[in-house]
């Protein structure tokens, strides 16, 4: 009994904790149930469009939504419940209508964990467009480079991520199942689906883009701080090309749902990896401008991609 470890004794304090925990997921559970269905009827009362795509724009590439035909745009400030969107480059809009004849919605900015929001909440509008009919998702994201080949401007197809949001404890799926939309241990081993890579590499080719389109894998930070070198080569180390701070998270819950997922990191900055450089910090400022110098490349790629998904949305 003396070598027994005192972290394997059961005391009714321990218990009550146990019990506590398990009533707060629950209760976090239930209040996460109740958003999703206040914010999915709010959209449903605003608009009579069944899409079948939703695109999720990164910092500085929300021209994308300019691009739909017969856009109907409801601030996320009309939706009951929606978060608000306090990042500049995210005008905070939904946007519907259609995108090379689908009917698509396009969220012009996203929600981000270092807003302040839980992951849950940052992931909720995945599920909304899960239950308003959304099949596909089409993610775009502001990165910086870790992989020292690629240049500001290059545009990288997702292949894989590393969620380390996630791998904090911080995952979008912790809490209580809710079956309606997947199961309880959804399998990531192809997060991002492998026909539309193939698609999105192909038709990037065909529009003379091969010289600025980079294939690789994505490594998803919290924020609001850009990584320290130290921190960048340990990123580099483990298989990351490039490091933003969103999109696996959103990525995960859409996989869980059912969704097919295509990803792009526009490369806004090239990660610095030596320490006590005097190499010029990156600025969130440096982003935009990266990102909306490419964001006419990026959005007919994307357009012309949905183009020859058409007939099988």
């Amino acid at each position: 009994m003396a070598a027994m470890s005192l972290l394997s004794f059961e005391t009714p304090e321990r218990r009550r904790s146990s019990v506590n925990l398990a009533e707060m997921h629950r209760k976090v559970s239930q209040i996460e149930h109740d958003e999703i269905q206040k914010v999915t009827s709010s959209v449903l009362e605003k608009t009579n469009l069944c899409p079948k795509l939703g695109i999720i724009c990164g910092s500085g590439l929300g021209g994308l939504a300019n691009e739909i035909k017969d856009p109907q745009v409801i601030p996320y400030a009309e939706i009951e419940g929606f978060p608000k969107c306090t990042v500049q480059g995210h005008a905070g809009n939904l946007v519907l209508g259609y995108l090379s004849g689908v009917p698509t919605v396009c969220m012009q900015g996203r929600l981000h964990f270092y807003e302040g929001h839980p992951a849950w909440l940052v992931t909720m509008p995945i599920r909304m467009m899960k239950l308003i009919g959304v099949e596909t998702l089409i993610v775009t994201n502001a990165a910086g480079g870790l992989n020292q080949d690629y240049k500001s401007g290059d545009v990288m197809v997702i292949k894989d991520h590393i969620n380390m949001v996630g791998m904090t404890g911080h995952h979008p799926l912790v809490g209580p199942n809710d079956d309606k939309f997947g199961p309880r241990f959804p399998a990531m081993t192809v997060p991002y689906d492998r026909e539309l890579r193939h698609l999105a590499l192909q038709t990037a080719e065909e529009l003379g883009f091969s010289s600025f389109i980079r294939e690789g894998v994505y490594l998803s930070l919290s924020g609001p701080s850009y990584e320290t070198p130290s921190e960048s080569i340990f990123m580099r180390s483990i298989g990351a090309d490039t490091v933003g701070m969103s999109t696996a998270p959103e990525v995960v819950v859409a996989r869980h749902a059912g969704m097919r997922v295509l990803g792009f990191s526009m490369v806004t900055n090239v990660v610095i990896l030596e320490l006590d450089s005097d190499a010029i910090p990156p600025t969130h400022q440096e982003v935009m401008d990266t990102a909306n110098a490419r964001a006419k490349d990026l959005q007919l790629l994307v357009k012309t991609i949905v183009g020859k998904l058409a007939s099988t949305l």
